[in-house]
């Protein structure tokens, strides 16, 4: 029967520390597979049914391999899309490249509570939802009711038109949608601005939300929110 598991990698005679992550992790009732920071990452790579609730490296003092590693382990597709979190010691913290690729970073020595906070948090980033009040793709999350947008926690304003949208681009992630049908299902059958406007709404949204937002230009065809990868 598949089930859900966090990976820990490090130097291997420390991945059985009583402080290390592995450890406080299976303190805490979570189920962990470990690996040598250069083992082959197919050792803790999820079978059928299974899957991972995140990566932690622990560079602890070598924060400078940190991103080597991380790319080592994404080179294997079960591990690409998985979130990440490095950790380090607290006068290595410093050393952190913000831009190697981690999700977050935690603190050594551990706090149980923190670290497990931090492995929530990075599983919510990485969920993805949809309902009735709200829809989650990514790093964006969307309040139905409330016409709100926020990446990354932080809100985005959008005009009534842009958000209208994204919701509707959103609810249709998948599928190719045409210029002519974002155009009569957001602005309406009455309206009489061509297909040029949703060209322009569609570049306010990406100027607003990033690389957050999947979005892909399928040439005379129309616009494609991307499917989780």
């Amino acid at each position: 029967m598949g089930h859900a598991y966090i990976v820990v990698v490090g130097h291997g005679p420390d991945l059985e520390r009583e402080d290390g992550a592995s450890s406080v992790l299976c303190g805490l009732g979570a189920r962990v597979r470990t690996l040598d920071l250069w083992d082959e990452p197919s050792r803790v790579a999820p079978a059928e049914g299974e899957s991972v609730r995140a990566i932690i490296v622990e560079a602890i003092q070598r924060p400078d391999l940190a991103a080597l590693v991380l790319r080592s382990l994404q080179r294997e597709p079960r591990l690409a899309s998985c979130g990440s979190i490095v950790a380090v010691s607290h006068d290595q913290a410093a050393r952190l490249d913000p831009a190697g690729g981690f999700d977050d970073f935690v603190l050594v020595p551990y706090l149980p509570a923190e670290l497990y906070a931090r492995i929530r948090h990075v599983e919510w980033r990485r969920s993805e939802f949809s309902n009735e009040e709200r829809l989650k793709i990514g790093r964006i999350v969307i309040d139905r009711h409330g016409h709100e947008v926020m990446v990354d926690g932080v809100p985005v304003s959008l005009t009534a038109r842009e958000f209208a949208l994204l919701v509707f681009l959103c609810d249709h992630r998948g599928r190719v949608i045409s210029r002519e049908r974002a155009l009569a299902e957001v602005w309406g059958d009455r309206y009489e601005g061509g297909p040029r406007t949703v060209d322009i709404h569609v570049r306010r949204l990406r100027s607003k939300l990033g690389e957050a937002l999947p979005l892909h230009t399928l040439r005379g065809a129309g616009y494609k929110i991307a499917e989780p990868s």
